[in-house]
């Protein structure tokens, strides 16, 4: 190892003493913080975010197009919590909260701790509240967009009102983040599209509520519908891609796709399925599927399908599948710099 890497390695190792660990790191490196994480109920996306799921004690930012599958996904995260023991709570400023679907997906509805609050200010101040409490491990705000400040509620229809929402997110923010540190609490913003105007290049979709989200946010998903999974005529679900914009955590901008069933949430099965093909956990020939000498099914439907009645054998495939993608780091050892090792080139004697 020559001086350069020698003086990098230093520099990094202080930048994680005083910046904190993972402030700087490879973009190819794998997840090198030790972070409690909830799962999202996706495995793909456990994987793509590098520490399998949403990082505790820290700001996640969920956006996308209407009806994308932005609050499936947190309603999923809720209640991978729940089945842990964890405490939730959902604060629905959209009045939208759909019980039966929540309860359908896994939520322990007479557990969750729901508000529907009035204002923006109202809904931001609950939060805080609940946080500060310490008792809660998930919070979803469903969403930034409709959080409305009071003096915009008090005022008339055509009313102008710059920059309000976007002050009341920074504010709150600032107060925010070091609870959810203290509290070990994921705090879970949705929030929708808006199209910038005039842009010429580049995209000109945006999220509302200002830049502070954006900046506190640990974790940015960008999620969209990419196709319709169909039986025979009739559509069922849909098949989604995730995209992790921003990661503080591990090297963001990974990619995943699962599918999400109407009625039924995130299918599970679908997403350990296409990793272990393509792991070549589980064969693909033709249309058959087939794992250890079993044959799982005839096309994919058929072989979740097989999956979902034989839970055992999920288990299974998921833990052959996460050991395959990410594999348990060997510890790491102190450089000593006094006595090289011998795969170092040897330092070569200057006259």
């Amino acid at each position: 190892m020559d001086d350069r890497h020698k003086a990098l390695d230093m520099a990094m190792s202080q930048i994680d003493k005083q910046f904190g660990q993972g402030s700087v790191m490879k973009m190819g490196e794998k997840a090198t913080m030790n972070i409690e994480a909830v799962p999202t109920g996706a495995l793909s996306l456990d994987l793509a975010l590098g520490i399998g799921g949403l990082p505790r004690g820290r700001v996640t930012e969920i956006y996308g197009p209407e009806s994308s599958g932005k609050t499936t996904l947190a309603t999923h995260v809720v209640a991978e919590a729940q089945r842990n023991g964890g405490i939730c709570a959902y604060v629905d400023a959209e009045h939208a909260m759909d019980p039966i679907y929540a309860k359908a997906i896994g939520v322990d509805i007479d557990e969750l701790l729901i508000s529907q609050p009035d204002t923006g200010e109202q809904a931001l101040e609950i939060t805080d509240m609940l946080i500060r409490s310490g008792a809660l491990d998930v919070v979803v705000i469903d969403s930034v967009a409709a959080l409305t400040p009071r003096a915009e509620l008090e005022g008339d229809m055509g009313d102008t009102h710059v920059g309000l929402q976007a002050r009341l997110m920074s504010q709150a923010l600032r107060k925010l983040t070091s609870n959810l540190n203290k509290s070990n609490t994921i705090c879970i913003f949705i929030n929708q599209l808006r199209e910038k105007i005039g842009v010429m290049f580049g995209s000109p979709e945006t999220t509302p509520g200002g830049r502070a989200l954006k900046f506190y946010s640990s974790v940015r998903l960008d999620i969209r519908r990419i196709e319709s999974i169909k039986n025979g005529m009739e559509v069922v679900g849909n098949r989604t891609r995730v995209k992790v914009v921003k990661n503080k955590c591990a090297p963001p901008f990974k990619q995943a796709e699962f599918d999400i069933m109407y009625g039924q949430g995130i299918s599970r099965e679908g997403s350990v399925l296409d990793l272990a093909v393509d792991q070549s956990i589980v064969k693909k020939s033709g249309a058959w599927y087939t794992y250890d000498g079993e044959q799982l099914g005839q096309g994919r439907e058929n072989a979740k399908a097989f999956l979902q009645d034989n839970p055992e054998l999920m288990v299974e495939i998921s833990d052959l599948v996460w050991k395959a993608v990410m594999p348990e780091p060997e510890p790491e050892q102190e450089p000593d710099w006094d006595h090289p090792t011998a795969s170092e080139p040897p330092a070569t004697a200057v006259a």
